[in-house]
């Protein structure tokens, strides 16, 4: 009788989960309403410094929503083939509104329990996948024809990811759940997450010193495409939210395995292929010859430096109870080894397509680049958690 009444419908439960659906239409909505607006601003305004005329407002909106969709996982088929490339940058951005619509939500409704917390990230999901698919179909056109089921399954994904992580981080789910785990097991995603934000901040400084190194090749692509306000500006704008693409690039380079650019122009230590490549000022930061530069050389450093910091703070977070250096360099191993995987699928959704035949491919091979941070990543690791342990205990 007991299992019986608690199955029955309660109606404060009902109403509460109604509310939280509710709070959640309306804040993932807010979410694409207000990046639309703030991006096809953004590209309204470029184009309005553009001293031939520029595109038109629907024309500038329609870009906005193309990139939208692109930075959604969503795809593009251009006369010269489907455009599969995330403008990383922006993607982040998204993910952030969409953790933070989740975890409002979840603040003002408090979702009890699982169910409730699964309600609010179900809906967060659909809302953001329907949304996709209705700008999918706004902006399709004869110049670009938009991938429904890739603009919908990507936004999906990111809404899961981002809105589902911001709703469990809330609700406490997500510590309960960690709580439940082993010792050494709780601090293996700070560190690994610690790994993976140093291996990109020093991605970054390596693309920065390599467009510096040729800043006048980047000044004659500028000059190439007109040179006025308005394309110095939005090549600007584009190359930032590229920035994370370019860095993932980079740490194949550093891993070994390389990167890129289509089928003629591949980087790696071990040889550089030169070819054709699109009109992008941030693309002059590759080599202007076949050797091999110092600073790919030099950037091999950084899966190491990458595994430091995880081992580090992975020794630092382990508790008086789970054992000493030696155990602590067991654990740093497999942080390298989670740090190869979160590298390789960084690589994975940094990378894409840039049309058919020569461009067809673009950025790091993402199984090699995993394989090659979790061996570097995983000595490096060991010894530093191992030297951190040491130190914390005494």
């Amino acid at each position: 009788m007991v299992s019986l009444l608690a199955r029955l419908p309660v109606p404060g439960r009902q109403q509460s989960a109604a509310r939280g659906a509710g709070l959640a239409v309306a804040a993932t909505a807010a979410v694409t309403l207000l990046g639309l607006v703030g991006l096809g601003l953004a590209v309204v305004v470029v184009q309005a410094l553009d001293p031939t005329g520029g595109l038109p407002v629907g024309g500038s909106v329609r870009v906005a929503g193309r990139l939208w969709l692109l930075a959604n996982g969503g795809g593009l088929d251009l006369g010269s083939g489907p455009v599969v490339l995330a403008p990383l940058l922006l993607t982040l951005a998204v993910a952030v509104g969409l953790s933070r619509a989740g975890r409002g939500v979840t603040r003002v409704t408090g979702p009890a329990g699982a169910g409730g917390a699964g309600v609010v990230v179900a809906t967060v999901v659909a809302v953001h996948a329907l949304l996709a698919v209705l700008l999918a179909l706004a902006v399709d056109g004869p110049g670009a024809r938009t991938d429904l089921l890739r603009c919908g399954a990507g936004a999906a994904v990111l809404a899961l990811v981002a809105g589902g992580w911001g709703v469990l981080r809330e609700s406490g789910l997500a510590d309960a759940a960690l709580d439940r785990l082993p010792g050494p097991v709780r601090p293996l995603l700070p560190a690994v997450l610690a790994g993976l934000l140093a291996a990109g901040g020093l991605c970054c400084a390596v693309v920065a010193v390599a467009v510096g190194a040729d800043a006048a090749g980047y000044a004659a692509v500028e000059e190439s495409l007109g040179g006025s306000a308005a394309g110095v500006l939005g090549l600007l704008a584009l190359g930032a939210l590229l920035l994370p693409n370019a860095a993932a690039a980079a740490l194949g380079v550093a891993a070994g395995p390389g990167f890129s650019v289509g089928a003629a122009t591949v980087v790696s230590v071990h040889g550089v292929s030169l070819g054709p490549v699109p009109a992008l000022p941030l693309l002059a930061a590759l080599p202007d010859t076949q050797a091999v530069p110092l600073l790919a050389f030099a950037s091999q450093a950084v899966p190491a430096l990458a595994g430091l910091a995880a081992g580090t703070v992975l020794g630092r977070r382990m508790g008086d109870d789970d054992g000493g250096s030696v155990s602590a360099g067991l654990w740093g191993v497999l942080a390298g080894l989670l740090l190869g995987v979160a590298s390789g699928l960084a690589v994975a959704v940094a990378g894409g397509s840039l049309g058919d035949g020569a461009l067809a491919d673009v950025g790091a091979p993402p199984a090699a680049t995993a394989l090659a941070v979790a061996l570097q990543a995983g000595i490096a690791a060991a010894l530093a958690a191992a030297v951190a342990r040491w130190r914390a205990r005494d």
